[in-house]
């Protein structure tokens, strides 16, 4: 492919790391329509290697986190103080294109879409200045990537959409890499209870050493019945990453009455929730989605970095392997079977 170079309000950036995510899968198998030809890879961290034309508060050399929906800071949720819903920049994505409405990558004739504004599988990328945060320099870069997704998405549901307290009761249905970083987003939050919950007996023995006080497997028959008796009836609040309405459907069903259930999984478009929907009245009970945790990007990285620093959201534990880009197919058949949490594509 052919890497144009930055345009204005354009930055071009060396990638250190690319981590492989469900959201690059439901591209591959259709369950998330984009554009095609399209490059795909929308969480990395690298390196400014070329500024475009009116860039200012950049240099070359700063280190920088690829943010996957940039925010234009005038449209309406924008100027409400949620970027992540930023219209120009959903309009940006849906169509394949930078934020600037242009396109940067080619095969010879032929222009090639932009995954989310960000194409980070690949050495190079040019994405627009507004999907990038600076961060310490001093942060590995292979463990810098899983922010711009993984921790954003995950810890920011905690934090921002649901604002989980100190003494609340929690569940995680879907332990995937998002899912993993809500739980010690959860037990950094200062949660009593955290309780676990997916298929695979690996991912909830992970879930133990990164803080879950209880883990069920969503596989046997009473998981639903396991989850109310620890949680003397219902959780305060629960959580599903899975991407799937069964999932959905439990965390709901666990959810107490007046609790909080929060989804941030994106199934296939045509999935169908059946809401029960008196509950939401005579329990008083709140479903939310989160899109990127809720999160203001240019706050909340820098904010979960200092709390990484400071082993308070041990996110190096989420990485579970690196690979050569040659080797990303394997990484992806790991990430579909459920054999892998977040692998980074590693470039040297």
């Amino acid at each position: 492919m052919d890497l144009a170079p930055p345009g204005h309000g354009e930055v071009l950036i060396k990638i250190a790391a690319a981590g492989l995510c469900h959201s690059d899968l439901s591209v591959i198998n259709g369950d998330r329509p984009r554009p095609m030809p399209m490059a795909l890879g929308h969480e990395a961290a690298g390196v400014v290697e070329e500024l475009g034309e009116g860039v200012s508060d950049l240099m070359v050399g700063d280190h920088v986190v690829v943010v996957f929906v940039p925010s234009c800071g005038h449209c309406a949720p924008c100027a409400e103080g949620r970027p992540a819903l930023c219209e120009p920049g959903a309009a940006a994505n849906g169509a394949g294109t930078l934020l600037s409405g242009g396109r940067r990558l080619a095969r010879g004739a032929e222009p090639l879409n932009h995954h989310l504004g960000c194409s980070v599988f690949a050495e190079y990328a040019t994405v627009s200045r507004h999907s990038l945060v600076k961060i310490d320099p001093t942060v590995p870069l292979d463990e810098a990537a899983l922010f711009g997704c993984a921790v954003l998405t995950g810890v920011g549901a905690v934090v921002n959409t649901a604002k989980v307290s100190v003494g609340a009761s929690v569940a995680v249905v879907g332990l995937g890499g998002v899912g993993l970083a809500a739980l010690i987003g959860a037990y950094a939050s200062g949660a009593r209870q955290i309780i676990a919950v997916d298929l695979s007996a690996d991912k909830l023995q992970q879930a133990i050493a990164l803080g879950a006080t209880h883990v069920v497997n969503a596989g046997q028959p009473d998981a639903l019945e396991q989850i109310r008796s620890l949680s003397s009836g219902g959780v305060e609040f629960a959580f599903e990453f899975a991407g799937s309405t069964r999932a959905l459907e439990l965390a709901y069903s666990v959810t107490r009455r007046g609790g909080c259930t929060v989804t941030a999984g994106l199934p296939p478009s045509t999935a169908v929730f059946p809401l029960p929907a008196v509950s939401l009245v005579a329990e008083e009970r709140t479903l939310k989605g989160s899109y990127i945790g809720t999160c203001v990007p240019s706050r909340d990285i820098p904010r979960f970095i200092d709390l990484y620093s400071q082993g308070r959201l041990p996110v190096d534990k989420l990485l579970t392997g690196r690979l050569r880009l040659d080797d990303i197919n394997h990484g992806f058949d790991l990430l579909h079977e459920g054999k892998a949490i977040r692998q980074v594509v590693v470039f040297e």
